[in-house]
């Protein structure tokens, strides 16, 4: 077990919360996996100098959370967060095609890192001008532009954002991979592509296109923003829904 934070960096949190950033740093950083034993109520109770009711409450809204599972006469547990991802029916492009049985590829246009400006800065709950990774990619099925990808990364949730190849491993692959999903939100209208869109994808400009903004969550970090433009004459939008 790591050291319990010292009262400095812990005071400004009421106790609950100490323990729950405590436990919410081992699973994001994946020093505990999913499945692993969570520390019990009398353990947190020793480390921490608390009560069993403030134990409680910290393990029971991590469980609200979607974070760790809790089974009577088992104990709680690290939560198997690729089912949270998979109930926002979030899915790599690379997959989505293999399972058409067709190739995908993809063309690399941008990779670099970048200053966050003031409305970027905001989405991540960052500091204006701080780090952020920028790629921009282009998704082809059978040689057919499918998607252009603009996205956004912090540094944070994926240090090794930048180093990925590619034309290998899609940026949500990697993403799922390194920064397990807590969260999500997205938004998908018709618009009209922009000059440099278009001309990536091979369409005209007044094609409508479906443009899909995804933001994506790990733990404490704000990890991804992501605009995915999709000609609308050669992509629909699926997903599933149960109660």
């Amino acid at each position: 077990m790591s050291e319990t934070p010292s009262a400095a960096e812990a005071a400004p949190l009421p106790a609950y919360e100490q323990v729950k950033a405590w436990i919410r740093q081992h699973i994001v950083a994946g020093a505990w996996k999913p499945g692993d034993a969570v520390p019990s109520e009398a353990a947190l109770m020793a480390q921490f100098g608390i009560s069993r009711m403030t134990a409680h409450r910290a393990l029971r809204e991590l469980a609200a959370d979607g974070l760790v599972t809790r089974v009577q006469g088992s104990g709680t547990k690290v939560a198997q967060l690729h089912r949270i991802s998979s109930q926002l029916v979030i899915r790599d492009i690379h997959e989505e095609a293999a399972e058409r049985g067709h190739l995908h590829a993809t063309r690399v246009l941008t990779v670099e890192e970048a200053r966050a400006t003031a409305e970027l800065a905001q989405v991540f709950g960052l500091r204006k001008g701080a780090r952020l990774f920028h790629t921009v990619l282009v998704h082809e099925e059978n040689a057919v532009p499918i998607q252009y990808e603009d996205r956004w990364v912090n540094p944070a949730a994926a240090p090794d954002y930048l180093r990925t190849d590619f034309t290998r491993e899609s940026p949500t692959s990697h993403l799922l991979r390194v920064a397990p999903l807590t969260e999500a939100s997205y938004t998908i209208e018709a618009a009209l592509p922009s000059a440099e869109e278009a001309k990536q994808l091979g369409i005209r400009r007044g094609e409508p296109c479906l443009v899909v903004v995804r933001r994506t969550v790990s733990g404490p970090n704000v990890a991804s923003l992501g605009r995915l433009v999709h000609p609308g004459s050669r992509y629909t939008v699926q997903g599933e829904f149960q109660a």
